[in-house]
């Protein structure tokens, strides 16, 4: 079984690369699970990897570490061992600050108990900028669940949900108006509740699964 590491390689600025790194990774036959390139000023660039390896990390360092174009090469904790599973919630601030609340009480009790859960937010109001962020969460590293905190949603949000809901993420809507709550996969009338159940929904450690609901809105 491969094993899930975080690479962070330090490199100068510059066309491919990328190219020559993820050559390296590939001759050890490493499964590039995540990219993220940050320019670091001074004609540097910072490159993190998450890679499934299957054998022992070291060789694969010590090739990285022998190019010409790298600077310095670091292995660290994966971002899912650090944060874990992310909730996004967004919509209206007030709303948004409210199922918040729930979300990271619940992420709390959880995360003490090993588990890993983030909680992310971002009040967002008009129908495209909505729509827009919904399709962007299913692109968001280790994104697994999406509340939608509003008053009002529908259009093209809900045929974003929909889109989103068909590539496996998770969708809580607060009982609202508009045709959102009738594309969720949970509705729940109260913010903070929305919170709490979201997570408890995709905690390994609740005893808490959507598909065995009778009833989905709440």
């Amino acid at each position: 079984m491969s094993d899930r590491i975080g690479v962070l390689v330090r490199t100068d600025a510059g066309p491919g690369i990328l190219h020559q790194l993820t050559g390296v990774i590939a001759r050890h036959r490493g499964d590039i699970a995540s990219v993220e390139i940050s320019s670091r000023g001074g004609g540097e660039d910072q490159v993190y990897f998450e890679i499934d390896l299957p054998d022992d990390p070291a060789p694969l360092l010590d090739e990285l570490r022998a190019l010409r174009v790298v600077r310095a090469v670091e292995r660290v904790e994966s971002m899912r061992a650090i944060y874990g599973k992310r909730v996004i919630i967004m919509g209206g601030g007030a709303q948004v600050g409210q199922v918040a609340i729930g979300a990271i009480s619940e992420a709390d009790r959880h995360n003490i108990r090993g588990e890993r859960i983030s909680v992310d937010t971002i009040p967002l109001v008009g129908e495209q900028p909505l729509a827009d962020a919904v399709r962007a969460v299913a692109r968001l590293p280790r994104a697994a669940a999406l509340v939608l905190a509003g008053s009002l949603m529908g259009g093209d949000i809900e045929r974003a949900v929909r889109e989103v809901r068909a590539q496996g993420l998770l969708v809580v809507s607060l009982n609202m108006a508009g045709s959102v709550p009738d594309a969720a996969d949970l509705v729940v009338t109260d913010p903070v509740q929305a919170g709490v159940m979201t997570v408890m929904a995709i905690a390994e450690t609740a005893r808490f699964t959507v598909s065995r609901l009778q009833r989905r809105v709440f």
